[in-house]
């Protein structure tokens, strides 16, 4: 066999590779498309649905028709296609993903499979769970705080009138006198709604950290050791992240932190599980050996060596 014959060969298996890597994105292209047109059909309803802590809260403050606007005329149609790009891509998950899973599976073993799956299930399942917390909890919250905020100076006002009370003159009518110029919400639909993803998207990653943390103790890369012992710097790390992806609320950062927290405590105790489960399937195998067992198994065999000699 020549040298271009082998450089051939050896190039045979690469060429396989990208072709079905190109097979796998063009399928996911595909679902993507399909995904965002389908979630367009609905965007309407959506954009409804992801206002709604904005509304609850104006309805609280005493607007009887909470209204929203847009201030040029392709707005509202960026908005639902923007809508459409977000959730189309989560109902095309699914596809990518198995699109994802078939091109990396032939390379795994059958164990490392049954240690991945899991993980591909897990991770959407996290990120919805942290997006419904993000619009259930955390949303209202701080749309209670800013538009709440922006009502004390108008709630103060009103409460030092009816303390001094307007002067009537005698044989007229009393008129009411407006001072100042009136502060009034009229919230544009994109600025909310881009609020709303950011706390969806911000909450849906951060719910990741229990996933990502367990799979990499699986593959070796971190211990439950290793995380308790950089507890302190995990705290500032999340404590940074909180007031970068947050509102300057402090109760919104103070959800955030102690959710968050609460996950990598959370993930410390599955690094545990999974380091104490590797380690019984490893003593069944007659594979393990502790410190002192390695230490005691070293000292004997430098005895028997030494009796040898």
């Amino acid at each position: 066999m020549t040298p271009r014959d082998e450089i051939e060969d050896s190039s045979a298996p690469l060429i396989e590779h990208l072709a079905e890597l190109r097979t796998r994105l063009i399928r996911s292209v595909i679902a993507f498309i399909i995904g965002i047109c389908l979630a367009f059909a609905v965007a309407e309803p959506i954009l409804q649905f992801l206002l709604e802590p904005i509304e609850a809260t104006l309805r609280e403050l005493g607007d009887p028709s909470p209204t929203m606007q847009y201030t040029s005329p392709q707005e509202y149609l960026f908005t639902l296609f923007r809508i459409s790009m977000v959730f189309g891509f989560a109902l095309a998950f699914p596809v990518i993903g198995f699109q994802m899973w078939r091109f990396v599976a032939p390379g795994l073993y059958k164990q490392e499979k049954n240690a991945f799956l899991p993980f591909m299930i897990a991770s959407p399942m996290m990120f919805l769970l942290g997006a419904s917390f993000a619009h259930l909890v955390v949303t209202p919250l701080a749309m209670a705080f800013f538009l709440g905020f922006a009502d004390v100076p108008s709630i103060i006002a009103d409460l030092m009138t009816g303390l001094v009370g307007p002067e009537v003159v005698p044989g007229t009518a009393a008129a009411p006198e407006a001072t100042g110029i009136r502060i009034t919400f009229f919230g544009k639909v994109n600025e909310s709604l881009d609020i709303t993803l950011k706390f969806i998207i911000a909450f849906g990653l951060c719910f990741q950290l229990p996933v990502l943390l367990t799979l990499m103790g699986k593959a070796g890369l971190v211990s439950a050791i290793g995380l308790k012992s950089v507890r302190k710097y995990a705290v500032i790390g999340i404590l940074v992240l909180a007031a970068l992806v947050t509102p300057p609320d402090v109760v919104t950062q103070l959800i955030l932190f102690v959710v968050v927290y609460g996950l990598y405590e959370i993930s410390i105790q599955l690094v545990t599980w999974v380091e104490k489960k590797r380690e019984a399937e490893l003593r069944a195998q007659g594979l393990w050996f502790d410190e002192e067992e390695a230490a005691d198994a070293a000292e004997a065999d430098a005895s028997e060596e030494k009796g040898k000699n």
